[in-house]
């Protein structure tokens, strides 16, 4: 009996508490209220119609009926599928080769700069601000294989043999990264510097009093404090390359040979090529649970585990 008073105790304190929150912050929803209607219609309502999708036998936009899992089956049967699977790890690979680690060095030369500290910050993050198309399309015509090209022109100049830059299946990825690299590492770098001005330099004095060097200096007083940051854009970076599509569809189109395709990139060939929008939708609900999953691990990693009592 008195299990169940404290049980029917706790529901109506729980429902007073929601009441309680409606009322006192009723102009707080009334702002949200069309944010949330404008999610829902723009994002909410998309996917549970690509769900739907992915499980049914679709002409254009009209779904005849439910196939179950034969798109699916018809995805994973798909060597281009395996072949964009695989693109996908090489984009992440190399982005952690180049786009991960850089910004952190950047970050770290950058906090020793003492003169001009704002002329550099800005030369860093100004190409963050230019349009990601934009971006692509510039480094397309540089990266161009045609011997009359910019970086060819030098090269010739340089009396070194001109390159195939994205011709070349092994370069393809790595360029993409590049350019990548280029346009966002600016505003990673500016995150880097934020954590490491905030570490005391009472610390690294007495690291100099004990004869630490300049890297045990690093290894032991500014990696452990950055590491909470780095290990936060580690994981929100893997999670925003399986997103990659613009950049492999204006500078080679997926190609050569699908040598640069992503998983992103291969839906809306399924649907725009192909006009396979069930095989699209597929696509789309396998990298949606990819990335749901690595959001998982972030959450994870990002909140300490309580101490037991």
């Amino acid at each position: 009996m008195k299990r169940r008073k404290s049980v029917l105790q706790d529901r109506s304190s729980k429902e007073y508490r929601c009441k309680r929150l409606f009322r006192n912050n009723w102009s707080g929803w009334l702002l949200m209220l069309p944010g949330l209607i404008l999610f829902t219609f723009f994002v909410w309502a998309p996917l549970a119609q690509n769900i739907v999708m992915s499980f049914c036998d679709v002409k254009g936009f009209t779904i005849e009926g439910f196939n179950f899992f034969e798109n699916y089956k018809r995805v994973f049967s798909d060597p281009m599928f395996v072949k964009a699977l695989s693109n996908t790890f090489q984009y992440i690979f190399w982005s952690i080769i180049i786009g991960f680690l850089l910004p952190i060095f950047l970050g770290l030369l950058l906090s020793e700069v003492v003169h001009f500290k704002g002329l550099f910050r800005l030369g860093i993050y100004f190409p963050s601000i230019a349009s990601g198309m934009a971006v692509a399309i510039m480094w397309s015509y540089l990266f161009d294989p045609n011997p009359g090209a910019v970086l060819n022109q030098l090269l010739t100049a340089l009396g070194l043999p001109v390159s195939q830059f994205l011709s070349n299946q092994s370069l393809t990825i790595p360029l993409i990264v590049i350019t990548m690299t280029w346009r966002g590492a600016g505003a990673t770098v500016l995150i880097y510097l934020s954590a490491l001005q905030n570490i005391d330099n009472s610390q690294y004095e007495a690291a100099r009093m004990d004869g630490a060097g300049m890297w045990s200096r690093i290894r032991y007083v500014t990696l452990p404090h950055i590491a909470p940051t780095i290990r936060m854009l580690f994981i929100l970076q893997i999670i925003s390359v399986f997103q990659v599509f613009y950049e492999p569809l204006v500078m080679t189109g997926g190609g050569p040979d699908g040598a640069s395709v992503s998983l992103l990139l291969l839906s809306y060939k399924y649907f725009f090529d192909s006009m396979d929008a069930g095989a699209s939708a597929a696509v789309g609900v396998i990298l949606s649970v990819i990335i749901i999953s690595l959001t998982v691990v972030y959450l994870k990693l990002s909140n300490p585990k309580k101490e037991k009592k």
